[in-house]
């Protein structure tokens, strides 16, 4: 290379060296200036919830490099009374937690960029003007993970609230195709409608072939009434019982996953970052939780023959504990 050619190349990396630093440095104000113009606002609630709450924040402080304005909504607090007050603080970003944190974003999405995180379940009526992070499990997670602990499974069935979940059982199916898995689904509209689907389907399945799903869904998991049968009659007939929700695990369902909070906030403030670069891209609806950690009941995977030894590892969280 001759003496030019050598300069001409160090001339192009610096200019390259220098542009990226500059695209950097925007990024970085991009989002500090993103930062003192977001709020988050959720509602007052004894622990763990509060730390929860108090993680996902983090997290968006994180992701955004500085601290956001935080308000915390009494448990008695006039949605409308916080939404003045948040138009106050001339805030051109909202994001909120809970339901409480979701009624304030109802209250101001025709005036801000807003969007919501860590709500359990949610009516797609609900989220018609901002996306809405659930903590349901993405179901593409839920069965990749079921393939690995359960590659003999050729069917899950879900039964689920259609007001709640259609939205959750139409990327169940996209996600029960992937895997090579029959997804079997009813719909039902109360309690008692929901125990005489699972009496049924529990005395027909099939342990080798069959799986059973609890999703996020009131009106169909019941922890009094719906949980107990499930599981007895799931432990009784050898039948895999995977849920959503990460307590039943500790009370006997196979696995779950659950919210990585630090990354679900990490998550809700990139959405924010892309909601206010270009907000009329924006694709308001119901999203399903992909920041998730893992865990697992051993004594039910050995009651149904799983290799514990060689699954544990892969887990977050192990139940029974000792």
């Amino acid at each position: 290379m001759t003496e030019s050619s050598a300069q001409a190349t160090r001339r192009a990396l610096l200019r390259q060296a220098l542009g990226g630093a500059v695209a950097l440095a925007a990024g970085a104000a991009s989002s500090a200036e993103l930062g003192r113009s977001l709020v988050v606002v959720y509602p007052e609630l004894g622990e763990p919830f509060r730390q929860v709450f108090t993680s996902i924040i983090e997290g968006i402080e994180d992701k955004l490099g500085g601290a956001v304005t935080s308000v915390v909504m009494p448990n008695n607090a006039n949605p409308a009374q916080v939404a003045d007050d948040i138009r106050k603080r001339e805030a051109k970003v909202l994001i909120g937690l809970g339901r409480g944190g979701m009624r304030v974003a109802a209250a101001l999405a025709d005036e801000l960029a807003v969007l919501v995180g860590c709500v359990v379940s949610v009516q797609e009526s609900e989220a018609r003007s901002f996306p809405v992070h659930t903590l349901a499990p993405d179901p593409a997670l839920l069965l990749a993970r079921l393939k690995r602990l359960r590659p003999g499974a050729k069917r899950v069935h879900l039964v689920y609230d259609p007001k709640l979940n259609a939205w959750l059982a139409k990327l169940a199916r996209e996600a029960a195709r992937a895997e090579g898995l029959e997804l079997a689904t009813q719909e039902v509209v109360d309690q008692a409608e929901a125990l005489r689907a699972y009496t049924q389907l529990l005395a027909a399945a099939d342990p080798a072939r069959d799986t059973l799903w609890l999703p996020q869904d009131p009106t169909t998991v019941d922890d009094n009434a719906v949980l107990p049968l499930v599981l007895r009659e799931g432990w009784n007939r050898n039948i895999t019982v995977f849920s959503s929700h990460l307590a039943h695990v500790k009370r006997g369902a196979l696995f779950s996953l659950y919210p990585d909070n630090r990354e679900l906030g990490r998550t809700l403030a990139a959405a924010a970052q892309r909601l206010v670069a270009a907000p009329k891209s924006a694709v308001a609806g119901v999203l399903p939780l992909r920041q998730a950690r893992s865990a697992i009941n051993i004594r039910t995977a050995a009651h149904l023959g799983i290799d514990v030894a060689t699954v544990q590892s892969g887990f977050d969280l192990v139940y029974p504990s000792s």
